[in-house]
């Protein structure tokens, strides 16, 4: 009699239900997905590709921050060292994730400092990967960034110009604006609604938290004759009617 196919069959029936207690082998946690992607950024101020080569799938798609879409010979291309005279860091925060079987989701802030030439410079940006184990290889099938929104620095300008930008602007018939100063500030009315215009130049304001800017626009007599809302550049027009 040949025990051996039985001490197989014996072993086999052991270790199946061990391997459901100890849990998936290959499974992949929050920490390690996160300590991978710190990684990859930790290897972007050298230019190091290594990483980059290593965790990103060959058929991935990669969209930046930028609007670029980048697949993998691309995305590793991309990856050099900040010239002479810039330094940097990327810090990961606030992960989260969703791990299913061989699916993988993690989301993160980064929080990068810039040194160029000694002045320092700040951004933040919103992160998406999506990891997928195939034979029995974690890598990101998938990548999205997008950049959160900064107000610009405030800048100082005369408060007596603002009577120049003070008045009424229609859009349409029953559409109107009504820009008017106070203690030194200007503001913007719309159906009850008021908001502050920080001047970012001498004709150029923002809103705290808005993207986009207000321009004033001057006609060749040296007046305001409108009010320029732009909106990724683009101009939506508001003619000054008093």
């Amino acid at each position: 009699m040949n025990i051996r196919p039985l001490i197989l069959v014996f072993l086999l029936s052991f270790f199946k239900p061990l391997e459901s207690i100890c849990g998936d082998p290959v499974a992949i946690t929050q920490e390690e997905l996160v300590r991978r992607a710190q990684e990859l950024f930790d290897a972007v101020v050298p230019g190091n590709k290594e990483p980059w080569q290593k965790y990103f799938a060959d058929d991935c798609i990669f969209a930046d921050e930028k609007g670029r879409n980048l697949n993998k010979a691309q995305l590793v291309a991309d990856i050099t060292p900040l010239p002479k005279g810039y330094s940097g860091t990327i810090k990961i925060a606030k992960p989260q994730s969703r791990i299913h079987g061989d699916t993988a989701i993690l989301s993160y802030d980064l929080d990068e400092t810039e040194t160029i030439f000694g002045q320092n410079l700040t951004a933040r940006y919103h992160v998406t990967d999506t990891w997928l184990r195939r034979n029995g290889v974690w890598q990101i099938a998938s990548s999205q960034a997008m950049r959160y929104y900064e107000d610009p620095a405030v800048a100082r300008i005369d408060p007596k110009k603002f009577a120049d930008f003070s008045g009424t602007y229609e859009l349409a018939p029953g559409q109107t604006r009504r820009v008017f100063s106070k203690e030194e500030s200007l503001y913007v009315e719309r159906n009850g609604k008021r908001e502050q215009l920080f001047p970012e130049g001498f004709e150029i304001f923002f809103r705290k938290g808005v993207e986009g800017r207000i321009l004033f626009r001057y006609a060749d007599n040296g007046k305001v004759d409108a009010l320029i809302d732009r909106r990724n550049n683009e101009d939506v027009i508001w003619r000054r009617v008093n």
